[in-house]
């Protein structure tokens, strides 16, 4: 069983949705994700087993680089902040199943809407700077992630969750081995004291409470990369598809079906304000909305919004991201023609020119990389 002194107290994040207990996981509604940095207290929490015994020194926490390496490295976060250069970034961390409820019919996991992701500065060293003094053999093509947390029955001779990357993504500059959090030590919750943020790819592959990257020759086939479990069905289409459209037909379970590993995120926008559900006075003609979008590898090219079903959009004014992998604020005036309800959707499009459908087009059984677009109900008038 888990430890009491391992268990955490979700009173002390802000409004968030608990979606489950074991493992913890819980969801940021929308319009508390209106900030430009995520606030600590209203960051999303995705675990995959049980939590792992909090450590009293977390400067003497102690991490291991081995396999296809010339050198085995093993490193405390002491270490890791004197011998390396320091980075900081404000980068999107986003759940692979975010938007898994909108799939029909129904896909397997945590029911998560547009609230499993957060946009938080993040502070550390660059990976890529490790590994080049750990020095990559030729062999080296992909990692493996390991972490102190248990499996979901409490075992620690199993992993709860093991992923990796391609060598060439684990190189990039941004992905870092991360001991702060918003300026402040990294918190437990979130992985401290040390963790891996690979951005723009499923939250999956950064690693919490990390404790060895094995360096492997072949692509890593520890827990998350075999069968389904992170991976999407695949078939021959067009390079600028990222995400396959409907290869398999909804509810179908996938046997037999050739798949691969979900790495980039597809675009993605949120409404942040207003909220779900507000009421405008009677007499209302102009309403501001604003909110967050996101790209994965790629940049968003815009953001469009609509409040008649799409028969019309309004482009939004956006922001210039802080650097790569930050997510972009937009905001827009929407004029309405009179009283009565109104859906505010929004439309995010990626520098390769696409853009989130209306409907989930990409069921797949484990739901995986959905990014329906995001809408927002309001009434303009007294109740009726």
């Amino acid at each position: 069983m888990q430890d009491k002194k391992a268990r955490f107290d979700l009173s002390a994040k802000e409004g968030l949705s608990l979606l489950g207990e074991t493992p913890l996981v819980a969801e940021t509604p929308e319009e508390l994700l209106d900030d430009e940095t995520t606030p600590i207290a209203r960051f999303f929490v995705r675990n995959n087993g049980l939590l792992p015994q909090p450590v009293d020194d977390a400067e003497s926490w102690t991490f291991t680089i081995d396999g296809e390496v010339e050198r085995r490295l093993d490193l405390t976060v002491a270490q890791l902040k004197c011998r390396f250069p320091q980075k900081t970034f404000r980068m999107v961390l986003e759940c692979g199943g975010n938007g898994r409820s909108f799939f029909e019919p129904e896909a397997e996991g945590n029911p998560w809407t547009h609230g499993g992701v957060g946009c938080a500065e993040w502070t550390g060293v660059s990976l890529g700077d490790v590994l080049r003094e750990a020095g990559l053999k030729e062999t080296a093509l992909f990692t493996g992630h390991f972490g102190a947390d248990p499996d979901k029955h409490g075992s620690h001779e199993r992993q709860a969750m093991s992923r990796g990357v391609p060598i060439a993504k684990a190189l990039e500059e941004h992905t870092l081995l991360v001991w702060a959090m918003n300026g402040e030590p990294l918190p437990f919750i979130h992985g401290g004291p040390l963790r891996l943020v690979v951005p723009g790819w499923p939250g999956s592959l950064s690693q919490k409470w990390l404790t060895r990257i094995w360096i492997r020759d072949r692509e890593h086939d520890g827990p998350g990369m075999t069968g389904l479990s992170y991976r999407l069905p695949i078939r021959p289409l067009p390079p600028a598809y990222r995400l396959p459209i409907r290869p398999l037909p909804p509810g179908s379970n996938g046997q037999g079906i050739e798949t691969r590993i979900l790495e980039s995120m597809p675009v993605r926008s949120i409404v942040t304000a207003p909220a779900d559900g507000r009421r405008y006075p009677e007499g209302t003609r102009s309403i501001e909305v604003r909110g967050a979008a996101w790209a994965g590898d790629d940049d968003v090219a815009r953001v469009d919004v609509t409040v008649n079903g799409g028969a019309t959009w309004t482009e939004a004014a956006t922001t210039l991201p802080r650097n790569r992998y930050d997510w972009v604020r937009w905001h827009a005036s929407l004029t309405l023609p009179g009283n009565g309800y109104y859906e505010i959707v929004a439309r995010a499009t990626d520098s390769q020119g696409r853009a989130q459908p209306f409907r989930a087009a990409n069921w797949n059984p484990n739901g995986y990389g959905c990014n329906v677009m995001h809408r927002v109900a309001v009434t303009v008038g007294p109740e009726v």
